[in-house]
C-alpha cells in the first residue's frame, strides 16, 4: 500500500513505488526501440540509479553539489536524476536549445561538476566551452560512439559514455551501498532539489532554487484536485524535462503514484507515438492544441460537401452537450441521441488518433485560447488548464475535473494563498485559498501574487533579483495580470507585455493576439503599440497554408529577406485580419502589419525556451521595420 502522505523528499517517491505499490518488474519507463516500445521496470530504474550514485560518490561528489543534464527526454534522464537526488546533490537541467554563451553562464553560475549530454551535436557544443568551466569534472554521453568527436578535444575534462559510467558505478556499488542509504535518509525537505534557470523575456538566466518540499507538496496538492489519477495511468511525455511543468506534471506525478511514462520520439512523430502508446494522460502546451484544432477542421472541411456539413453539425451538437454539462444540466433524450450519432460519425474518429484511451490533457506554459478549449470540449476531449511559473514549482492552480470554466486556469491548490494586487496602489484586492473557494466569486484584475509551499527559496547567487520578486511578507510577485472569475483564477496577460497607448489606455496583447491567431493563415503574431496612437503588428504566416495557397517551394523560406513584401501575400493575410478586427474594439485593432518570412525562434534569441516572445529584443531588432509601419499608416490617413 502506498505511503505517499508520509513522504517528504523526491528520492523517497520511487522507492515507495518499488516497495509498496507495484511488483518489482512493473513497467515504469517506455522508450521507442527498433521494433516498437520497450519497457524498463521500476526496479531496473532504481538499480541504474544506485549504480550512478556509486559512480558520483567515487568521483567525490558531495551533498549540495550541482550535477547537470543537457539531454532530450529519455529514461536516462530519470536514472541520472534519481541517482543525484538520493545522495543530496542538485539537478541542473539545461535546455538543449540554449546558445553556447547561455550554457557556459549556467554551468559556471551553478558550478556544475558532472554533465549528462544527450547527442553528438550537443557534445560538440559542450566541448567548445568545457575548459572554461573550472568546476566540471566529467562529461557523460548518452551514446557510445563519442570517441570520434572527443578525439579532437584537447582539454582536461573526462569524457565517457553512460554505459561505461554505469559499469564503473556497478563495480563500486558494494563499496558505497551503505553510504547511499545513509545519504538518502539525510536528504531534508528544505534541501534544494533543483536549480531551474529561467531568463524570462529579458535578462540574464536566473537559477530558481526549488526544494524537495516544493516539488513533493506540489505533487500531493495537485493529486488532491485530480484524485482519480492512479497507478494504472500511462503518460506520454514530450515536453522538455528541463522545464518544471513536464518534470512535475508528468515525471514527479508518476513516481508519486506509480504510473508508466512513455517518451515520445519527437514532436514530428508525436501522432504516431500516441497511436502506439495509447496514453491516458498527457501534459501539453496551447500551441500544440491549436495545431490539432486547425488540422482537424481543415481535414474535415477542406473539400466541402457532405463531410464538412456532418463535421460542422457534430460540433454544434457537441457545443450543446458541453454547455449542458458546464451548467450541470442533463442533455435530455433528443440531444443525447444526437450526441451519440455525432460521436460515432466524428468525435470517435478524432479521439482514436490520440490512441483512444485519453482521459484528459493538462495544458500549461501559456494561456489556452478560449476558442481552442471550447473546440476540444465540443469533441468531448477534456483539457484541464493549470497555472504557475518555474518559481512556483510550478502549479498554483489547476482545473477541477468535474467543474471546468473554459478560459480560466482552475481552482487554487491546497496550502497556498493567492492574492490579486493593484499594480499601481499595491493594495491587495482579494486573497483566496483552496478553502475560501466560492463558485460565483469574481473580482477586479491586478497582479497575481502567491505565498506558500510552492514558492522557491530564491534565485541562486542572486539576492538582488530574489528581493525584486519576493517581498518582506513572503509574497512572490508573478508579473502576471489576472482576476478571479466564477471562483477560478483567470490570466489576463503579463505586466511586461501590457501596452499603454498614447492616450493612456491599457491594451492587453495576449487576448488580441489569440483573437488573430484564430486565422489559419497566421502562425505567430507580435503586437506593437506602446506609447503609440494605434496598434501595428509583425505577422508570421502559416507556412503550410501559404505554400498551399501560392505553390511556394521550401526554398522560398530560405530567401535572405526577413520580411515579405509580396502584395498578394499581404492581401491574403489582410483578408483575415480585417474580418477578425471587426470583433475587437477600435483601440485593439491592427492598423498596419509586416509579414515576417520565418517564425520567431529561440536560436535567434527572440523567444524563451518556454516559447514566450522577448518583447524588448524583438522591438529593438526590428525597430526600423516598426517605424516604417507607423510612417506608412500615417501617410495613408
Amino acid at each position: 500500500m502506498s505511503k505517499l502522505n508520509e513522504l517528504t523528499t523526491l528520492p523517497q517517491l520511487l522507492r515507495n513505488v518499488v516497495e509498496n505499490v507495484h511488483s518489482p518488474e512493473h513497467p515504469f519507463l517506455s522508450f521507442r526501440g527498433k521494433d516498437g516500445y520497450e519497457n524498463i521496470s521500476y526496479k531496473q530504474a532504481l538499480d541504474y540509479a544506485d549504480a550512478l550514485s556509486a559512480y558520483f560518490l567515487h568521483l567525490g561528489i558531495n551533498k549540495g553539489d550541482r550535477l547537470g543534464l543537457i539531454i532530450e527526454n529519455c529514461p536516462e534522464y530519470v536514472f541520472y536524476d534519481q541517482a543525484l537526488q538520493q545522495i543530496g546533490a542538485i539537478n541542473v537541467s539545461i535546455y538543449p536549445t540554449l546558445s553556447e554563451s547561455e550554457i557556459l553562464f549556467i554551468m559556471n553560475d551553478a558550478g556544475i561538476k558532472t554533465l549528462l549530454v544527450g547527442n553528438q551535436f550537443l557534445l560538440r557544443k559542450i566541448l567548445k566551452v568545457a575548459d572554461k568551466c573550472p568546476s566540471l569534472l566529467s562529461i557523460i554521453t548518452n551514446f557510445d560512439d563519442y570517441q570520434k568527436i572527443a578525439s579532437t578535444y584537447t582539454g582536461t575534462k573526462t569524457v565517457q559514455s553512460l554505459i561505461e559510467t554505469l559499469q564503473q558505478g556497478s563495480n563500486q556499488l558494494p563499496n558505497f551501498a551503505k553510504q547511499i542509504d545513509e545519504l538518502r535518509l539525510a536528504v531534508l525537505p528544505d534541501d534544494i532539489a533543483s536549480l531551474i534557470y529561467t531568463s524570462g523575456t529579458t535578462g540574464t538566466p536566473k537559477g530558481a532554487m526549488l526544494t524537495h518540499h516544493n516539488f513533493v507538496m506540489n505533487v500531493k496538492t495537485c493529486l488532491t484536485q485530480l484524485p482519480f489519477i492512479d497507478e494504472n495511468e500511462v503518460f506520454l511525455s514530450f515536453l522538455p524535462l528541463s522545464h518544471v511543468f513536464e518534470r512535475t506534471a508528468t515525471y514527479h506525478v508518476c513516481i508519486a503514484v506509480g504510473c508508466r511514462i512513455a517518451f515520445a520520439q519527437s514532436l514530428e512523430l508525436l501522432g504516431k507515438n500516441m497511436m502506439e502508446v495509447r496514453p491516458t494522460i498527457m501534459a501539453c502546451v496551447p500551441r500544440l492544441l491549436e495545431k490539432i484544432n486547425e488540422k482537424a477542421v481543415k481535414n474535415a472541411t477542406a473539400g466541402g460537401g457532405i463531410k464538412a456539413k456532418i463535421f460542422n453539425w457534430a460540433l454544434e451538437v457537441g457545443k450543446e452537450a458541453r454547455v449542458c454539462n458546464e451548467q450541470g444540466k442533463p442533455m435530455g433524450l433528443a440531444l443525447g441521441l444526437k450526441y451519440k450519432i455525432a460521436d460515432k460519425l466524428v468525435f470517435s474518429k478524432i479521439k482514436e488518433k490520440t490512441g483512444g484511451n485519453l482521459k484528459f490533457m493538462i495544458s500549461g506554459g501559456a494561456a489556452l485560447p478560449k476558442s481552442v478549449g471550447e473546440f476540444f470540449g465540443n469533441l468531448g476531449i477534456k483539457i484541464l488548464e493549470g497555472f504557475g511559473l518555474t518559481e512556483t514549482s510550478p502549479v498554483m492552480s489547476v482545473t477541477e475535473f468535474n467543474r471546468q470554466i473554459i478560459g480560466t486556469v482552475g481552482r487554487i491548490i491546497p496550502g497556498i494563498e493567492v492574492g490579486i494586487q493593484n499594480y499601481d496602489t499595491k493594495e491587495i484586492i482579494t486573497l483566496q485559498t483552496y478553502d475560501s473557494f466560492k463558485p460565483e466569486f469574481e473580482c477586479a484584475e491586478g497582479e497575481i501574487i502567491v505565498r506558500g509551499h510552492c514558492v522557491m527559496q530564491g534565485y541562486w547567487n542572486n539576492q538582488n533579483e530574489t528581493r525584486m520578486v519576493i517581498d518582506d511578507s513572503g509574497w512572490f510577485h508573478t508579473g502576471d495580470v489576472g482576476r478571479f472569475y466564477k471562483g477560478n483564477l483567470q490570466i489576463t496577460d503579463r505586466i511586461k507585455n501590457i501596452i499603454v497607448n498614447s492616450y493612456g489606455k491599457n491594451v492587453y496583447p495576449t487576448q488580441i493576439e489569440n483573437a488573430y491567431l484564430r486565422s489559419p493563415r497566421i502562425e505567430q503574431i507580435f503586437l506593437i503599440g506602446d506609447k503609440r496612437d494605434y496598434i501595428t503588428a509583425i505577422i508570421i504566416p502559416s507556412r503550410e497554408n501559404m505554400q498551399e495557397a501560392f505553390g511556394f517551394k521550401d526554398s522560398y523560406f530560405d530567401m535572405p529577406d526577413t520580411f515579405i513584401e509580396d502584395e498578394n501575400i499581404i492581401r491574403w493575410i489582410n483578408e483575415d485580419v480585417r474580418k477578425i478586427s471587426q470583433t475587437l474594439s477600435k483601440f485593439e485593432r491592427i492598423k498596419n502589419f509586416a509579414v515576417k518570412r520565418n517564425p520567431f525562434s529561440i536560436d535567434e534569441e527572440e523567444m524563451t525556451p518556454t516559447m514566450k516572445t522577448k518583447r524588448r529584443i524583438i522591438e529593438k531588432k526590428y525597430a526600423d521595420k516598426i517605424e516604417e509601419l507607423y510612417l506608412v499608416a500615417e501617410m495613408e490617413e
